[in-house]
């Protein structure tokens, strides 16, 4: 066995550092009638022999949690869970758990990944409070997050769910997670597991000096989701440009491409492993895994590259927007529930006088007789609101956590009453404690900054003693 470098991800889950991603296995699946779970796990054997022992898979994954199961527990197996929009109940969250337990022939998941469609309905949390019970009870090792933004890994960190990792997209073109996310993951001890790292194949040897392709005839779903990446980066000259500096890094090292970008993003801080993806029928990539742990990088060869993708527009937003926000940049079959509608979140009644109603559920509802928002004709109010979920306080003592929950509880309020942050032409946001101030403004700023509502920011006593901070909002729906 080759003694390729592990990473210690968690109190007893060594992994390795180029993990095997089995997502092209669905692309397989579908593109073809002839598939074989038992050829598939085998087909796994020459990976865990060479030492590449991690594989990460998911419930909409095709067969891929089938064939690890039918492989067995030589290799640490890390899958992920989409639940559909709409509430989750304990018994889905179980359900869940223990459907994946049973295509992985196992009585405890090594790692379990949660993503989520929509932070507008705080049924995410729900799922996530409910795995945490799980992992306590031995069903899971250890609970991860998958696509998750700097402020919704915040949320849930804050909130106690004990996480301790985070698989985003992170690339040569895809650089989101060096900003906020990275920061936060090392002040947290919380690992990145970066996927797309070769951009479904483009960022290899085989597309040096080719014509640009028609993009949605690729056939191929990573190729034609990272298409989309490539796209709202660049041109496909200034891709090619990229291609010919890591060509030339390549040379230089006598190795590939593919080697390049994946030692490029694996020697960034916080980040684990890159993952790799193999449908378990084509070319291992067991080789390239070899080439990018004998590889070393220096200072000219980093320039080289930084030059090559200078002008580059970065990709909209924070790490995970592109399945929640548009530009969709998602490919087919990247997840089922992605920019699905949302079931409403909230309870939407008629109120007097043509008004609709949306009721949280809030104890604070039903004591003092207000609900958390109302629409009349063009127009929304929404109630002083805090981060409590039902009666459970959201955030910790976090009060960054809290807001960024809060505006969740805004979202969720207007969209069930047909509008959105982008109708808000008002905040107001009451802080306990001045030494706040300046850390819920600039959450105000990262939130708001392309909607710029007239907003007040002032200190107040809150009636909620868990409460670091409230908000109200007012929106005129104009589309």
């Amino acid at each position: 066995m080759l003694l390729f470098p592990r990473y210690p991800l968690a109190d007893g889950l060594s992994i390795s550092r180029v993990i095997t991603g089995l997502w092209p296995m669905a692309d397989r699946q579908r593109r073809s009638t002839e598939f074989d779970a038992g050829q598939a796990a085998m087909a796994m054997s020459p990976y865990v022999e060479a030492g590449l022992t991690t594989f990460d898979m998911a419930d909409q994954f095709g067969a891929s949690e089938d064939v690890a199961g039918i492989f067995g527990e030589r290799a640490e197996r890390l899958t992920q869970w989409t639940p559909k929009p709409g509430s989750i109940s304990p018994d889905d969250a179980g359900d869940a758990v223990l459907r994946a337990m049973r295509r992985l022939r196992t009585d405890r998941i090594d790692l379990l990944q949660f993503h989520t469609s929509s932070f507008a309905d705080p049924s995410w949390l729900d799922a996530l409070f409910q795995l945490q019970e799980l992992k306590r009870e031995g069903l899971i090792h250890h609970l991860g997050v998958s696509n998750f933004d700097t402020a919704h890994l915040r949320i849930a960190l804050k909130s106690g769910i004990d996480l301790v990792s985070n698989q985003v997209s992170f690339n040569l073109i895809d650089t989101r997670a060096e900003g906020p996310m990275l920061d936060f993951c090392v002040a947290h001890n919380i690992r990145l597991l970066a996927h797309g790292v070769l951009l479904g194949g483009f960022l290899s040897d085989n597309w040096v000096g080719r014509n640009e392709p028609e993009w949605e005839l690729l056939g191929a779903a990573p190729l034609i989701k990272y298409g989309r990446f490539i796209r709202a980066a660049t041109n496909w000259a200034g891709f090619q440009k990229l291609l010919r500096a890591l060509d030339e890094v390549a040379t230089k090292h006598r190795t590939s491409i593919a080697t390049v970008a994946a030692r490029l993003t694996l020697d960034h801080e916080a980040v684990a492993a890159v993952l790799i993806g193999s449908d378990l029928a084509g070319p291992s990539h067991i080789e390239e895994a070899v080439r990018v742990f004998a590889l070393t990088l220096d200072d000219d060869d980093r320039k080289l590259v930084a030059k090559a993708t200078k002008g580059f527009r970065p990709i909209a937003g924070d790490c995970g927007d592109e399945y929640r926000r548009a530009p969709f940049l998602i490919g087919p079959g990247d997840s089922p529930h992605a920019s699905s509608a949302m079931t409403l979140p909230y309870t939407v009644k008629p109120g007097p006088r043509g008004r609709t109603l949306v009721l949280s559920g809030t104890e604070s509802e039903r004591t003092s007789g207000h609900a958390r928002a109302h629409r009349l004709d063009d127009r929304i109010w929404v109630s002083g609101t805090t981060a409590l979920h039902g009666d459970r306080p959201i955030g910790g003592n976090d009060p960054r956590a809290q807001f960024d929950f809060i505006i969740d509880k805004i979202e969720g309020s207007l969209i069930a009453l047909g509008a959105s942050l982008d109708d808000i032409v008002r905040t107001r946001v009451f802080v306990r404690h001045d030494y706040d101030l300046a850390d819920i403004a600039r959450a105000h700023g990262s939130r708001f900054q392309h909607i710029l509502p007239a907003s007040s920011f002032v200190q107040a006593t809150l009636g909620d003693e868990a409460a670091l901070v409230e908000v109200e909002a007012e929106a005129v729906v104009t589309g």
